[in-house]
């Protein structure tokens, strides 16, 4: 494992500095994380720049992409495989929040949430330690408030907001019950009227929000005023515009231009799926990848066609059955005669590689989920917060562990709220 320096928490000039030294590699390199595997047939644009590199990788085995998938830098791996896993590694090191012990609750406070859900949820609210003690929590999508209720059993108002009304209904009967007084409220948080609902003496609280529903809550805060924030982000690419808007002038000043696909790169790491759920994903994409030559026959053009999320029930069917039936839902003409067997195959092996592949973009996971983090923290710092930025919780837990915490410098003014603000 390469060494480094003891993981830090980031705060003050070090967000900056870590921001810049990130950008520099990604930019750098964006030639190698860019291009996704499963996409480019039969070549990716580097492999001719680093044949060695590419041919080993090609060679592994299934099993060997998934015994590395989640720590790609431990390969042993030729050129420059080696020297990017050690400068990726070192950029990813980060250190963990400070916790306070664990708040003993009545077990029915969580006898409605899934296991690791819950040790996320506690994680996340012991890391939360602020100069001045919150008076008042606003659990900004909040489902039905259990994150909310965790943090308000200790005092402090709640106010939970969130879009589906079901939700919102039985977090409030849960509260009732659970004897927390809690005012649950129907919002959708990306509607020019949300603005009315944060206020100066509100801290908000966001775990794993997703996208704009995270960014959106930086922006209102920040021109709210509110003494405090909290933040888990999650999936970055849950955007409606074609690309990543920056939200700090540094990230803005950058020369990267993400796009979506981009931006889904740090949400490829998983380490919470089940053997079932595995073999499923993996029969899924060998699936998709065998089509992917079929289509190429059938178009006559030699590149990728993006096909559609098929429920489960498609992976019943024959190989051949499923290939015939995605064709028609793609209008292409119907496949002529084919050696289903060894097409299979081939989709396999293709999967083998393009697992293998990934490795390489693998090294560019955390540190572009970092970037995005920092844009936040940068942001926040630009308008008046203190800002730290670490992890909250184990990465076998949750992959997305990292946790903003702000808090707003003192005699500032506040910003005036635009609430015909336009969806992000």
């Amino acid at each position: 494992m390469p060494t480094t320096t003891p993981a830090q928490i980031l705060q003050d000039v070090a967000l900056l500095q870590r921001f810049q030294e990130l950008d520099s590699f990604l930019s750098a390199h964006q030639t190698l994380w860019r291009p996704r595997p499963f996409v480019h047939y039969p070549a990716l644009p580097w492999e001719a720049e680093h044949p060695k590199l590419a041919a080993w990788l090609r060679a592994q085995s299934l099993e060997h992409a998934e015994a590395a998938h989640n720590q790609p830098h431990l390969l042993k791996a030729p050129a420059p495989f080696l020297q990017l896993a050690a400068q990726a590694y070192e950029l990813s090191q980060i250190g963990e929040l400070p916790q306070s012990p664990a708040t003993v609750l009545p077990a029915r406070f969580s006898s409605d949430v899934p296991g690791r859900k819950w040790q996320q949820i506690d994680a996340f609210a012991r890391s939360l330690s602020f100069s001045h003690t919150p008076q008042h929590w606003l659990d900004w999508c909040a489902g039905k408030g259990h994150l909310g209720r965790m943090l308000a059993h200790t005092g402090g108002s709640l106010t939970c907001l969130e879009y589906n009304p079901q939700l919102v209904s039985s977090g409030q009967q849960l509260s009732h019950k659970l004897g927390i007084a809690a005012q649950h409220i129907e919002q959708d948080v990306l509607a020019a009227d949300a603005a009315k609902q944060l206020q100066a003496q509100h801290t908000p609280v966001a775990l794993h929000a997703c996208g704009e529903l995270h960014t959106r809550l930086l922006q209102l805060a920040s021109q709210a005023g509110c003494r405090h924030v909290a933040v888990a982000p999650c999936c970055y690419n849950r955007i409606s515009t074609a690309s990543y808007q920056p939200l700090s002038a540094s990230a803005q000043a950058s020369s990267l231009q993400l796009s979506i696909d981009d931006l889904g790169l740090p949400l490829s790491e998983t380490v919470t799926a089940g053997a079932r759920v595995r073999r499923q994903r993996d029969q899924s994409m060998a699936w998709r990848l065998a089509f992917d030559l079929l289509q190429r026959q059938l178009r006559g053009i030699d590149e990728y066609l993006p096909t559609p999320s098929l429920p489960p029930a498609w992976l019943d069917k024959s190989f051949a059955n499923y290939c015939q039936d995605l064709a028609a839902l793609k209008q292409l003409p119907t496949p002529a005669k084919q050696n289903w067997q060894q097409l299979e195959q081939q989709g396999w092996q293709r999967l083998a590689e393009v697992r293998n592949l990934e490795l390489l973009r693998g090294l560019f996971r955390r540190p572009l989920e970092l970037w995005l983090l920092l844009d936040r923290a940068l942001y926040l710092q630009e308008h008046g917060y203190t800002v730290r930025l670490g992890t909250f919780c184990s990465r076998q837990q949750s992959p997305r562990n990292l946790l903003l915490l702000a808090e707003r410098q003192q005699n500032l003014p506040t910003a005036s709220v635009d609430n015909s603000v336009d969806r992000i």
